[in-house]
């Protein structure tokens, strides 16, 4: 009977004839289908090849840097109305920011190193150390790291006059602009030296902050402004396009390594200065 009915359930079911004997044999062959794969997760498989290129640079890959926050902490107007002078920017959070100043050095190696890092930073570049080579810059652009302004020659700006360092950030926007399709947003000066005519020049041409620096890497060490010797949350950090003539024979991605391997070991990671700036 119960063979019977076992047949008559599983002839409705499949709409096919079977034999009461032939019902066990049947049913266990027939197997639930299983489950179709999940599609690949671009994302994951992204990190996975950048964790990859970290080791093969001789770094451990840091935690992702958090989600930028919706609305910017800082680089508002200073309370007198003025363009604001930041070193650091307002988070708890462990993240630091990356720099690189002046444009000397165009290495090769280190645009490889870049895109196989993903590491974001901001370049503040000067007309007289890029000119030679505008391409070049281009290539870490296109990895989603922003052209900020230097100056046309790297002086001193603190000697100069109001006009005189006017032409200096205003030459260096229409150029930058020309080169690298919008002008920039933010300015470092040259030594972080910079007067009340800096903050009014750089008004002028539309700069929106001045941005200085906490930390400045050297070639295998950082040095550090306050008397901890750490890094702290916000802190930015300077550094420059030099190679090995000025890094007594170390290369540009050496030093690059050293500096992401002392940021890790003190358990920050590295965010985008322009999501919160």
């Amino acid at each position: 009977m119960r063979a019977a009915l076992g047949c008559l359930l599983l002839v409705m079911g499949s709409g096919v004839g079977c034999s009461p004997g032939a019902t066990r044999s049947h049913a266990a062959s027939v197997r639930p289908h299983a489950p179709a794969a999940k599609p690949s997760d671009g994302r994951a498989d992204a990190r996975a090849a950048t964790a990859a290129a970290y080791r093969t640079w001789g770094l451990e890959p840091p935690a992702p840097p958090p989600a930028p926050p919706s609305r910017k902490p800082a680089g508002r107007r200073a309370a007198d109305g003025g363009v604001p002078v930041i070193s650091e920017i307002p988070t708890d959070q462990k993240i630091v920011f990356l720099t690189f100043d002046d444009g000397t050095e165009k290495d090769p190696e280190f645009v490889k190193m870049m895109r196989e890092l993903r590491i974001p930073f901001t370049m503040f570049l000067t007309d007289s150390a890029i000119r030679s080579d505008y391409g070049y810059f281009k290539q870490l652009q296109s990895l989603g790291n922003s052209v900020q302004n230097h100056t046309l020659t790297h002086p001193n700006l603190r000697t100069l006059g109001a006009a005189a360092q006017r032409q200096e950030i205003c030459g260096q926007e229409e150029k930058l602009k020309t080169e690298y399709g919008s002008a920039p947003r933010l300015m470092r000066p040259p030594y972080g030296n910079w007067n009340e005519n800096t903050r009014a020049a750089a008004a002028s041409c539309g700069i929106e902050a001045i941005v200085l620096w906490r930390e400045s890497m050297q070639i295998k060490n950082m040095q550090y402004q306050d008397a901890d010797k750490k890094l702290h949350p916000g802190d930015i950090i300077l550094a420059h396009f030099r190679g090995p003539a000025e890094l007594k024979g170390t290369t540009m991605t050496r030093m690059t390594a050293n500096l992401l391997r002392h940021i890790h070991e003190q358990g920050f990671t590295v965010a985008r200065l322009e999501n919160y700036l």
